[in-house]
């Protein structure tokens, strides 16, 4: 009752004058139209698999005819629930945020700019381009494609939509532009998907609207600041200014509390007062909007006094309080200094900034986000690039959730330490067959350096190369002393070692490994027992000066002979017994094997090649007159990676140095690129089968690819190496068929490294080149029925036997399957199982393998842990080495990890072993980025604000840690606000207050303008977009206006009727509206000339499209090449200017781009908000060596010119130079 009459008190002393409300807004539109929500849902989807894409475009392809009967709204709201077909209920809601952010309109206009370039014919709402040839009609397709041949195919962008057709590469590309449900699109879509199936042609959809609304939309995740600006300087613009008539609804800040009275409360309870309400507001807003200066003793405390207000406030407001404080502070810090701040809390505090500190190196005042663990800089991340952290790890959350892995155990697997993939493996070099004829340790060449591994921090000058007694640097060449480029190599090996380079050189010679072999015919043999001879009667090194002067008397475009070989021996040594040196009973062929087989066992490419320090250089690398300058810069790239080892401790003055490079994590025991290779494809394991049986072959074909997995995941049966069930952390699938030798021998390596490895299981899938029956399924179903019957031990000896060549002849005589079974069987039931065994199961593998794996029938591959190897090429063959790397590679990925993990649930083995490969291959398949750190605090009662999560659902576990009067705080607290909208969150958000403010620590007014949602209005359109809105603002301080977006975008004010730089509050008398327009997305780059390796100053850059080639230029700066070009959605040409750069340069390589590294024509495509940064390298003609792009006429370099010259000199060269500096 107190309460009514205390309001009705205040409502009598207020004017009922309701004037109009003072305030800024700002708003930001894209400069192309608004693009349809259907087909930026398109591509949402279309992130998630190309598969996904085109079973969504099949549900909407007439939907647009919804459009003109439904609101719009009602219509949006269609389009939400179709994509819900194909999304999870997490993933829905983060593309009901895509949308609010128009993240995908950029791909969206994208497509239609280069639909634009084509162009499209006259007044056609969809058409086809077929190599450069346009038709509006299905009719003309026929007609087109038998002249396609004859004109070159399009180009194709990386984020184009193939259908998935057969897709041959040597049929006719054609490109539909069309909009993704509208009538016309489906007929094309109809004519067109039929032939890709058939595989005539390669289908491929770009959007294309026809008649866009010239409407432009409003876009969101941006922040806005008013700063209070200093007036002692004044200068305000005078001009008269016109009425805005922009109309705000005030009523969008009701839900903030103003002096202890929430209005959003009061209105609802008191709908017969709102008019007088809402001048109460007004009038307490303008009392508590006292911006006179705060005394310094004030200000001390207000970070703790604004902390202390937040967490006293209702849990649900804190969040909303927070961001009202930090974005209003200036009218807000005066209530703050009455505030009284809790000793416990200002303790708590202290205590966990002090861990915080140490922790993760987090000092109080600094404003942190994470999710999951993932460190969120909010100066580099936007709502765009969070968006994309939050769908990434939607895909985990999801997996770990339905493989029933909650609480506790998700938060430690999703911390697991998930091994990158390594790009540079190593081969182990500690092998017999490597003769080294040098050791930096041990020879009496090398005995005056110095021995420590501490001299590697010694300081010297830049360049030099360190001259210590250890065998840091090794070089193994494997050569074929029969091809041309070996003689050329070991003349560069025998510099290295004339001019004592600390580089310890090794040989391995791949030749004949015949028993008994003449020396006198084959020169491979003859060589080898010739340097075996030298090195006897003398020593390593001087046996390879006398091969190196042999490789002189063999002409250039010539191999080494036979008889070059006696001549030489002849010559150099009268006295040797030729005979006893070179022929068939030679006593110097000792170990003339095992360099091929070494060779052979590491899965190496083709010779020569070179190994440093284990790691192979590429073949572009091992040209003679490159390799040099490779080795010299490898060795001054790995000191560096020795200096960091030595003085963190990892390798002392006792350590073996080659031991210490050889126990590395990217050394491997046999080189496999198909193996090794880091671009990898992984099945996903995480669904639960609706049904799992697999005999019914007709239901199986209709699931799609993940439930196809999950049924096949769940039938599998394996062969261990013991009777014993243990978890195995490696979960291998062989796929092959197994009528055929190649599969037999597949499954056999298999079940050979199984025998030697106790943390594998086997199991068999298989892919048969025929339709399967009876008669031709006779040794998988034996297969199968051992696998469902036997112990084991006896199922993996028989399946050994079964699958060895004699068995399978026996088999084709006729020999019946019962008489090869083993002692130790349990015939019977083998016997009963593998005669009523039926072929439907195999049909449904068949079916596994050619929708899910992409296999044509016959083809082999194997699955480990998820990853997909394979399909085989048809002489192709895994080894038993193969099976051994891949476990290796497997185990040191996560596997190892998440066994230990799986082992603390206490599991069954069977289902523990399932789990370990689940996880595994969910985790690996994730991309790496950096690592999750755990963020904890010691205390959290008085200090950190929990927001509890909903119970059985996946939730993101976000910790922010922020002082609530600083700019991160401003831009978190919206952030957090939305994000707890959008998705399901376990917050915690820790009040980093810096104490004894001497000074105020906001100065200005601050919006984020961003929506968890498309907002619509009341008549259920959709509304133009989100606006920042700043309202009940003190009239006395002058105000600028600043628009803080993301770094690429290019903002420029279009309208406002008021200088944005001095507002003045009291000289308007409504709303100062103010319009942007995002005028072009940067393209950013560095360029390089690679001849110099310095920047090529004052070159030149246009981009544009193929009709109009030059729409904006740019310039490269001297400092770290830097370019910037304006661009917007499309897809650019990036060329050098003509004239002077195109006359002088030429580009040779380019990252980060849209088209091959080596094309000449740079394409870039811009299909996002986010920043686009490429490298490009340049490199002067040849006949314009001499001539600088500055000056019209070339000059002299002088001393320079000659230095650079000198550098392209002969082999030698630099390391004559590289001597000469270590004994300056």
């Amino acid at each position: 009752m107190r309460s009514v009459i205390v309001l009705s008190l205040l409502l009598l002393n207020i004017n009922h004058v309701i004037s109009a409300p003072k305030g800024v807004t700002a708003s930001l539109k894209a400069k192309w139209s608004m693009t349809p929500f259907l087909l930026e849902t398109s591509e949402f989807i279309g992130e998630d698999g190309n598969e996904k894409f085109w079973q969504f475009v099949d549900t909407v392809k007439e939907l647009t005819v919804y459009k003109h009967g439904e609101s719009v709204r009602s219509y949006y709201n269609l389009i939400i629930k179709k994509a819900g077909q194909f999304l999870t209920d997490l993933q829905v809601n983060l593309l009901k945020f895509a949308l609010a952010l128009r993240s995908y309109s950029p791909a969206v206009h994208a497509s239609q700019q280069i639909a634009k370039d084509e162009p499209p014919p006259e007044a056609c709402p969809a058409f086809v381009s077929i190599h450069g040839q346009h038709s509006c009609s299905t009719k003309d397709i026929k007609k087109l494609l038998k002249a396609a041949a004859g004109r070159p195919k399009p180009y194709l962008y990386k984020n184009d939509h193939t259908y998935p057709g057969v897709n041959k590469t040597d049929v006719p590309v054609v490109i539909l532009y069309a909009e993704i449900g509208t009538k016309k699109f489906t007929s094309f879509h109809k004519a067109l998907s039929e032939k890709a199936e058939k595989g005539t042609l390669t289908y491929v959809l770009r959007h294309f609207v026809a008649n866009p609304k010239p409407q432009k939309m409003l876009l969101s995740g941006y922040g806005v600041e008013l700063a209070i600006k200093s007036t002692e300087y004044k200068a305000v613009d005078d001009t008269e200014v016109k009425d805005s008539k922009t109309v705000i609804n005030v009523e969008d800040d009701d839900n903030d509390e103003v002096q202890g009275f929430f209005f959003g409360t009061l209105k609802k309870s008191h709908p017969e007062l709102q008019e007088h309400l809402v001048e109460l507001r007004k009038h307490l807003l303008e009392s508590t909007n006292d911006m006179a200066p705060l005394k310094v003793w004030e200000m001390q405390d207000l970070s703790f006094q604004a902390a202390s207000r937040i967490m006293s406030a209702p849990k649900f407001d804190a969040l909303k309080l927070m961001r009202d404080l930090s974005q209003n502070f200036p009218s807000k810090a005066r209530s703050l200094t009455r505030v009284a701040v809790k000793q416990e809390m200002r303790k708590e505090i202290e205590e966990n900034q002090k861990h915080l500190s140490e922790t993760i190196g987090v000092h109080p005042g600094d404003g942190e986000l994470f999710i999951n663990g993932l460190h969120i800089d909010l100066d580099i991340h936007n709502p765009f690039s969070i968006l994309d952290i939050l769908k990434s790890e939607a895909k985990v959350l999801e997996g770990l959730h339905n493989l029933g892995i909650k609480g506790e155990h998700q938060d430690k697997l999703l911390r697991l330490p998930v091994n990158a993939v390594d790009d540079s493996y190593a081969l182990d070099i500690r092998h017999p067959a490597i003769m080294w004829i040098n050791d930096i340790e041990n020879d009496l060449m090398y005995r005056s350096w110095p021995t420590g591994v501490q001299e590697l921090l010694r300081a010297t000058f830049p360049g030099v190369i360190r001259q210590i007694r250890r065998n840091f640097f090794n070089l193994v060449l494997f050569l074929d002393p029969l091809q041309e480029e070996s003689g050329e190599l070991m003349k560069l090996a025998e510099l290295f070692y004339k001019h004592k380079i600390p580089l310890r050189i090794g040989f391995v010679f791949v030749v004949n490994t015949k028993d008994e072999i003449d020396g006198f015919s084959d020169a491979g043999v003859g060589f080898y027992r010739l340097l075996n001879y030298i090195a006897d009667e003398y020593d390593l090194p001087q046996a390879l000066m006398s091969v190196v002067s042999l490789y002189s008397k063999v002409d250039v475009g010539e191999t080494l002979s036979a008889d070059t070989i006696t001549a030489y021996l002849k010559r150099k040594f009268p006295k040797a017994n030729s005979e006893r040196i070179l022929g068939v009973e030679s006593e110097y062929d000792d170990k003339r094997k095992d360099g091929a087989l070494f060779y052979k066992k590491s899965g190496l490419g083709a010779l020569p090649l070179a190994l440093f320090n284990g790691v192979p250089l590429s073949p572009d690398e091992m040209d003679p007159e490159e390799l040099e300058t490779v080795i010299l810069q490898r060795i001054m790239d790995t000191t560096t990676a020795f200096q960091r080892a030595v003085f963190m401790g990892q390798l002392s003055e006792g350590s073996d140095v080659v031991d210490y490079l050889m126990e590395q994590a990217n050394v491997v025991p046999r080189m496999n690129p198909l193996i090794l290779s880091s671009d990898r494809k992984y099945l996903d394991l995480t669904a639960t089968p609706v049904a799992d049986d697999w005999e019914d072959t007709y239901m199986f074909s209709y699931v799609d690819t993940r439930d196809k997995t999950a049924v096949i995941a769940k039938r599998m049966k394996y062969f261990t190496n013991s009777d014993e069930d243990g978890m195995t952390p490696v979960t291998l699938w062989v796929i092959g068929d197994f009528q055929k030798v190649s599969g037999r021998k597949l499954l056999l390596n298999a079940l050979k490294h199984l025998k030697a490895s106790p943390g594998v299981r086997v199991g068999v899938i298989d892919n048969p080149s025929e339709k399967p029956y009876d008669d031709n399924t006779v040794l998988y179903r034996a297969i199968w029925a051992s696998l469902l019957t036997q112990k084991n031990k006896a199922a993996a000896e028989f399946v050994h036997k079964l699958l060895k060549e004699e068995s399978s002849q026996l088999l084709q005589q006729g020999t019946k399957m019962k008489d090869l079974l083993m002692q130790g069987m349990d015939m019977d039931a083998f016997e009963k199982k593998f005669n009523t065994l039926e072929v439907d199961f195999i049909h449904t593998q068949q079916l596994f393998c050619q929708d899910v794996l992409k296999l044509n029938p016959g083809q082999r591959a194997v699955i480990s842990n998820g990853r997909i190897l394979g399909p085989f090429e048809e002489q192709e063959e895994f080894t038993v080495e193969d099976f051994h790397l891949l476990e290796k590679i497997t185990l040191s990925g996560s596997a190892e990890k998440v066994k230990a993990r799986v082992k603390q649930m206490g599991m069954k083995p069977k289902h523990a072993s399932d789990l370990v490969m689940k996880v595994d291959a969910l985790l690996t398949a994730a991309p790496k980025g950096e690592v999750r750190r755990d963020v904890h605090f010691i205390k959290d009662t008085h200090s950190v604000l929990h927001l509890s999560p909903r119970e059985n659902e996946v939730f993101y576990d976000v910790v922010a840690i922020v002082d609530p009067l600083t700019r991160e705080a401003q831009k978190i607290s919206s952030l957090l606000t939305v994000l707890s909208q959008v998705v399901n969150v376990r917050l915690q958000v820790f009040m980093n207050c810096r104490a004894k403010l001497s000074e105020m620590p906001l100065k200005s007014f601050y919006r984020f303008v961003l929506e968890p949602d498309v907002i619509f209005l009341a008549n259920d359109t959709v509304s133009p977009g989100p606006v920042a809105r700043f309202m009940e603002l003190p009239e006395t301080p002058l105000l600028t206006l600043n628009m803080i977006t993301p770094e690429s975008w290019m903002v420029q004010a279009v309208r406002s009727p008021y200088d944005l730089d001095n507002i003045h509050l009291q000289e308007v008398n409504r709303v100062v509206a103010a319009e942007f327009e995002l005028e072009h997305l940067l393209l950013e780059g560095h360029c390089f000339d690679l001849s110099t390796g310095q920047p090529p100053r004052g070159l030149q850059f246009t981009l544009g499209m193929s009709r109009d080639p030059l729409m904006y230029d740019t310039i490269v700066m001297a400092n770290l090449g830097y370019f910037q070009l304006k661009a917007n959605p499309g897809a650019w040409i990036l060329r050098l200017r003509e004239g002077r750069s195109e006359e002088i340069y030429q580009i040779l390589t380019h990252d980060g781009t849209d088209s091959p590294a080596d094309a000449g024509d740079v394409i870039v495509v811009l299909n996002s908000f986010h920043s686009k940064i490429i490298k490009v390298r340049v490199q002067k003609k040849a006949d314009k060596i001499g001539e600088d792009l500055l000056s019209e006429a070339s000059e002299s370099k002088g001393i320079w010119e000659s230095i650079a010259r000198r550098s392209y000199s002969s082999p030698g060269s630099r390391l004559q130079y590289y001597a000469c500096l270590e004994h300056i």
